[in-house]
């Protein structure tokens, strides 16, 4: 898992590439997720398109990581998943948790 932090209008936006498994990318990402906190960024999005896939461990740590930020005051955000990863958020029913979009720039906008 590789993950570039970006900004843009106050939002922290990381760039998600690779498997997000047990062992390869979670851990990566609570610990980013952890830094950007550490530091007040708790407006973050998270760029899913190169996300190649996901197993259980990795759907986990997306509720962590989401529970985690809100639970700071923070907001996190889901953009361009692609289709299976949707489906996956769909079955499990968590694609009414997150809050999920196609458009970055809407994304950013979205933040309030």
């Amino acid at each position: 898992m590789k993950i570039d932090k970006r900004a843009a209008d106050g939002v922290s936006i990381l760039d998600l590439a690779g498997k997000l498994y047990i062992g390869v990318g979670d851990l990566k990402l609570r610990e980013t997720v952890r830094d950007l906190l550490a530091t007040g960024e708790n407006r973050v999005l998270l760029n899913m398109a190169a996300v190649s896939s996901i197993d259980s461990s990795g759907v986990g740590e997306l509720v962590s990581a989401y529970t985690t930020v809100s639970n700071q005051g923070g907001q996190l955000k889901l953009v361009n998943l692609p289709p299976k990863l949707h489906e996956v958020l769909l079955i499990t029913r968590l694609a009414g948790i997150f809050e999920i979009y196609d458009d970055e720039a809407e994304a950013v906008d979205s933040f309030s």
